[in-house]
């Protein structure tokens, strides 16, 4: 597999994922991946995790072909996924979350799209089952928000689950700004927020980028890491910072 060109490359970030790892999320990746009849590549992204998750990755890539972590500092979870798209040298690369709450399987549902012409496909939660209400509340409001400041034409802007051409990788994600200003200072805690989605989705737009929605599996996997009234509010400032950025012409082509 390492003599010929990479088809797909997934992108894992992880923060504190013992969890997930002991579960077997990685056997389970590496089963569908190892069925499959194109080459790929897996990169877990550790996030500075202060637990065991990068020891425990590096451990199980000793016996798995294919996969490799990177080590980077703790800057949340955007400069994590940043980092893992640019260091990817797939033909298409797709970021998943460690949680598998949207099973590596239905990137099958993702990839004639790329067939068809697109430059990115972007899964979608439909009805989120077994999310709280308070989180499809949140997501509907947000939605509403997005429409309005940002002019998204998604369903579903958060899904973690998203794939992009290698070849348009660099242009997306070598020009997101608030992230990558976060990048630069560590941050607390997982650092999930919700602009990077919006940013990443906002530049592809604006590089005129032919863009697809597929709905996808989705099963809440019972994070602690969303809080409700910090998230929201710190998503809401992204979504403006990404509209301020792209008054100031931050994402010209």
């Amino acid at each position: 597999m390492q003599d010929a060109p990479i088809y797909l490359s997934v992108v894992i970030p992880a923060y504190k994922e013992v969890d997930n790892i002991k579960r077997g999320v990685l056997e389970t990746v590496s089963a569908y991946l190892t069925a499959q009849p194109y080459t790929w590549e897996v990169l877990i992204v550790d996030d500075g995790s202060p637990d065991e998750t990068a020891d425990l990755a590096e451990t199980f890539v000793r016996t798995h072909d294919g996969f490799r972590v990177l080590r980077e500092p703790h800057r949340g979870k955007g400069g994590t996924v940043i980092a893992g798209m640019l260091a990817a040298q797939g033909e298409i690369v797709l970021f998943a979350d460690m949680d598998q709450a949207t099973p590596l399987s239905e990137v099958e549902k993702l990839l004639p799209c790329f067939d068809a012409g697109y430059d990115g496909v972007i899964g979608s939660r439909s009805g989120r089952q077994g999310a709280p209400l308070v989180r499809k509340v949140m997501a509907h409001g947000f939605r509403v928000l997005r429409t309005i400041v940002l002019r998204l034409p998604y369903h579903d802007t958060q899904c973690g689950f998203k794939a992009f051409r290698g070849a348009v990788v660099p242009a997306i994600f070598g020009r997101m700004q608030i992230f990558n200003e976060r990048s630069r200072a560590r941050a607390q805690g997982a650092a999930v927020t919700a602009g990077f989605d919006l940013e990443v989705l906002y530049i592809a737009r604006k590089l005129s980028l032919k863009m697809a929605e597929v709905p996808v599996e989705w099963h809440h996997q019972g994070t602690r890491r969303v809080h409700p009234i910090k998230d929201s509010w710190q998503g809401l400032l992204d979504l403006l910072r990404v509209r301020i950025n792209a008054f100031a012409g931050r994402y010209s082509v």
